[in-house]
């Protein structure tokens, strides 16, 4: 055997598995198609929200106030800076997904909140053009994630517990064994006990009997430099905004990187292998043509702008699960767009699953068997 774990993919979610298991004395193969340090795949991007007041499902929020602690852990293992708390601001009609399911899973978790009319609205952050009758609820537990540092010092901590990674090696195939399972790559063939997936945008490739239920979605991130009041901008909180026609979320002004916003699912398919990485006008104008109507002076100069993927489950929620006829291998994927945050437990969970068979982290509600799916290969 060459590892008791092979940790396909060394993204968000592989990074800190393969540290959560290191840390606890497993031996950690981990490999990676790229580069180390490349953004080529769900998980770049400068700044991550990171929030508690989930409006996706009440469930997620014991697994974030886990992550919230084991970024805190993190970095005080590491000694780098990687969660910065601004708060956080969800706005929209009041009956809408955004305010309705952050205020089920504040008021439903006991979460510290408040609940801001629209007058209220204007008044704290006039930066916006908010519509008459829209409602925010704003909390103090938010902030953002620096994605690139936080996968590096993941790996790094990994390493130093006695993982050993392999970049820009792509795997070919992996195949069940009678005493574990075989991964073939470009450059060799590994044994190990267990195979943890955590492939991203690659997963239905690695797994192709999840390639029916997994859509990737192309989706690009915009940095510009506000018109005015860049000090006004600096001091926003993270923000989430449910528009007349989608939503769009962005982030305080950070210093050298400028004001980001993007919209959510605009539903763009894509391959993995053949994306379109650069930013086009259309994409452009998508973002532009809110900032004129909600956020004017955010509508500067443009700084820069990154294309990454989402890839979605039919319901939006992630998949951590078992195969079900091979039980030696575990998929942590599909996260819609909104996983990153979670990584920090993820990887927990993972460790806890390959080690000990279960966990104690309330993730029945992102098992397979909810939509029905036959895992088996």
């Amino acid at each position: 055997m060459d590892a008791d774990v092979i940790v396909a993919g060394l993204g968000a979610h592989g990074s800190s598995a393969a540290y959560a298991l290191a840390s606890r004395g497993a031996s950690v193969l981990g490999i990676d198609r790229f580069p180390r340090g490349h953004t080529l795949g769900s998980s770049g991007g400068l700044s991550r929200i990171i929030r508690l007041s989930y409006y996706e499902h009440p469930d997620y929020v014991p697994l974030l106030r886990s992550a919230w602690e084991l970024w805190r852990e993190l970095e005080r293992a590491s000694g780098e800076r990687l969660l910065t708390e601004t708060g956080g601001l969800y706005a929209g009609p009041p009956d809408g997904q955004l305010v309705s399911g952050a205020l089920d899973s504040a008021r439903g978790h006991g979460l510290d909140h408040e609940v801001l009319d629209t007058r209220t609205l204007r008044e704290r952050y006039p930066l916006f053009a908010w519509l008459e009758g829209w409602t925010g609820v704003f909390e103090r537990q938010a902030g953002w994630l620096a994605p690139e540092r936080c996968i590096e010092t993941h790996l790094r901590l990994a390493e130093r517990t006695g993982a050993a990674l392999r970049f820009e090696e792509p795997i070919e195939r992996w195949e069940s064994t009678l005493d574990g399972i075989r991964v073939s790559t470009r450059s060799g063939i590994y044994e190990a006990k267990q195979l943890v997936v955590t492939a991203g945008a690659w997963t239905a490739k690695l797994v192709p009997s999840l390639a029916a239920q997994l859509s990737v979605e192309r989706s690009v991130l915009f940095w510009f430099e506000p018109r005015a009041d860049r000090d006004a901008f600096a001091r926003l909180p993270v923000y989430i905004v449910e528009d007349t026609d989608r939503i769009f979320y962005g982030f305080p002004y950070i210093e050298g990187q400028g004001v980001k916003v993007a919209g959510l699912h605009f539903g763009d398919p894509a391959d993995p292998d053949l994306l379109d990485r650069t930013a086009s006008a259309d994409d452009e104008e998508r973002v532009r043509g809110w900032l004129r109507r909600r956020m004017p002076l955010a509508n500067g100069e443009r700084r820069d702008a990154k294309v990454c993927m989402y890839t979605n489950t039919p319901d939006g929620h992630f998949v951590i699960d078992h195969l079900i006829e091979d039980s030696n291998v575990i998929v942590a994927s599909a996260c819609s767009g909104h996983g990153f945050k979670f990584a920090s437990v993820i990887g927990e969970i993972l460790a806890d699953l390959v080690l000990d068979g279960e966990t104690a982290h309330p993730i029945g509600f992102l098992s397979s068997e909810r939509l029905g799916w036959d895992l088996a290969l």
